[in-house]
């Protein structure tokens, strides 16, 4: 079993090497990295390996924005030291999610998991995850909390329009175009939201499937998106690099 590392708190990734060898000896690590930015490139340079292991939370963000930029078709297993991110791990190969400090007990046990999924005849990992992506999750939520002053609300997730990043602040914008901070990253946000309803176009904007109402054609091979209900100050241009996933998103 060939299986990458992707962790970047030196005496974790120590001990989970440690950890794996006393598993099975004849495990060979093929590394161990600490960024996102790393483990993209070398991922797109080296064979993939038969497992990943990989903290969430990462020296340059999430390790989910890993699999944004390279395509992936084996198992994972997650490590971190919060629970909120069960769910969007998920929506990636994830066969398990071990919180932080991962103890022998919990890796034995993923790893068994995997021997025992991987070892199925007629196994497709990547076939039995298309489905499961597809299927409805109650866990996804259906209203936020929002503040108006010094005041509470709910507004339901059918009732967004998009979420905007500024100035460290979060913004919620609902269809009436009322924009209400949350209390929430759009880190965050990615793990609670339907991904079948919501896409994050780049940094600062998450964008709710129903408020698109055109998608046109912008210079240098973007796209431009028209708002249901708001004015032309409102349409929000995809860069380049997002169009194809996006795209791929809108027609699933």
């Amino acid at each position: 079993m060939k299986i990458l590392i992707i962790e970047d708190e030196p005496i974790a990734a120590q001990r989970m090497q440690m950890m794996l060898k006393q598993y099975d000896a004849s495990i060979e690590i093929m590394g161990c990295l600490e960024t996102v930015e790393d483990s993209v490139n070398w991922l797109q340079a080296n064979p993939h390996p038969d497992l990943l292991l990989l903290d969430i939370q990462l020296t340059d963000g999430f390790s989910f924005d890993i699999f944004k930029k390279i395509t992936y078709k084996k198992p994972v297993i997650f490590t971190t030291a919060y629970n909120e991110y069960a769910l969007e791990a998920f929506r990636y190969l994830s066969i398990d999610y071990l919180l932080k400090p991962v103890t022998f007990q919990t890796l034995q046990q993923a790893l068994n998991k995997y021997k025992l999924i991987t070892n199925q005849p007629e196994f497709n990992y990547t076939e039995i995850f298309k489905v499961l992506k597809k299927l409805p999750s109650e866990q996804y939520k259906e209203r936020f909390l929002a503040r108006i002053g010094h005041k509470l609300i709910f507004v339901k997730t059918c009732d967004i329009a998009y979420f905007r990043a500024e100035d460290k602040i979060v913004y919620l914008i609902d269809k009436q175009a009322n924009r209400l901070p949350v209390d929430y990253s759009l880190e965050k946000l990615e793990a609670v939201l339907d991904p079948r309803n919501f896409f994050r176009l780049n940094r600062k904007i998450i964008i709710a499937i129903d408020s698109i109402a055109q998608i046109k054609p912008y210079p240098n091979s973007r796209l431009i998106l028209c708002l249901k209900g708001f004015q032309k100050s409102e349409e929000i241009i995809i860069s380049r690099d997002r169009v194809p996933e996006f795209r791929q998103w809108a027609e699933q």
